[in-house]
């Protein structure tokens, strides 16, 4: 079987990245091979291209997300079979390839209703959304949530999410175009602009308060901008640095008794009970119509302009690549 794999030969710019032929190793015991028939895009790669979030040795297979079909298996894999449709999402990153060999114990089998399209695309966004929603912050009736970037691919799961446990949320856009889908998403009110006034903004939609919770994938100057619009003793959670590095914040910011919480939902899936854990919770969401849209279909080859696009924040839901 041949495998076409996008190989990033070091830290840097999409010329990194090559297209090679390489050969696909054998199922051991507990793992299986799976013909990849989508694979999802995602900031983090981005930065672990750039070198942000740096790799063990290079050359190296980065992406965490993709579908297919299984077409082989190793000793003792019990609850699989070849032909059954899959994902998965996680660490150890080497998605950008067209025949994968993985541990059996990190494959989510698809019911019938959810697409591989869909699952690569939604997978490790959904898993992060439960994270952000149920364990890094339980959002509940009645709460009122802040989401960044929330026509993306992330963002719009997380604003699904967030209406489907009865907040009230509030998107932030960067461009008008943008704020109608959010809009269409579900958003009770859209912000927008990056250069906006975001806690007064948030203030005036809010009687004052600030909102319970808020969620920024943007860093750099945003991020004190959004934990000045949470509320006294409300949290704000940084998942990203889209609009520059994440920059040291005064305690005094934190006053009186805010949150700031940085998780990883590569970190929380290290353990295996967790992965499944929140694997299985975003199929579910995915059945209930908590899914990111498909923004935009690349060849596996054409990585590079899938990369460039979401860079330059010319996308809205996720992006997909296609062995």
């Amino acid at each position: 079987m041949k495998n076409l794999s996008i190989v990033l030969q070091s830290p840097g710019d999409v010329s990194q990245f090559e297209a090679v032929e390489q050969a696909v190793p054998q199922p051991g015991a507990g793992e299986v091979v799976i013909r990849q028939e989508a694979i999802g895009v995602n900031f983090l790669d981005i930065y672990q291209r750039k070198g942000i979030y740096a790799l063990p040795s290079y050359p190296a297979v980065i992406g965490a997300e993709a579908a297919g079909t299984i077409v082989a298996l190793g000793e003792g894999v019990e609850r699989l079979a070849a032909g059954d449709h899959v994902a998965y999402a996680g660490p150890p990153i080497g998605a950008y390839c067209s025949l994968r060999t993985i541990a059996a114990e990190r494959v989510i089998k698809l019911p019938a209703d959810v697409s591989m399209e869909t699952a690569a695309v939604s997978l490790l966004k959904g898993m992060t959304a439960v994270m952000l929603l149920e364990k890094t912050f339980a959002v509940k009736s009645g709460d009122t949530v802040l989401v960044h970037a929330a026509a993306g691919g992330l963002g719009s799961i997380l604003v699904r999410g967030a209406k489907a446990r009865g907040a009230t949320v509030i998107g932030v856009t960067s461009t008008a175009e943008k704020a109608e889908i959010a809009r269409s998403l579900g958003a009770d009110h859209v912000i927008v602009g990056r250069e906006i006034d975001l806690a007064k903004e948030v203030k005036q939609l809010t009687e004052e308060r600030g909102v319970d919770v808020a969620y920024d994938g943007i860093g750099g100057d945003m991020l004190v901008k959004t934990l000045r619009s949470v509320r006294p003793f409300g949290t704000a959670v940084t998942v990203g640095q889209a609009g520059g590095p994440i920059p040291p914040i005064s305690v005094e910011e934190l006053r009186p008794g805010k949150n700031l919480s940085h998780p990883s939902i590569m970190a929380w899936c290290s353990e295996v009970a967790r992965y499944r854990e929140v694997a299985e919770a975003a199929i579910r969401d995915m059945t209930a119509g908590i899914a990111s849209d498909i923004g935009g279909t690349y060849p596996l080859v054409h990585v590079a302009k899938a990369h460039e696009a979401m860079e330059a924040g010319r996308t809205t839901g996720s992006l997909l690549l296609i062995p």
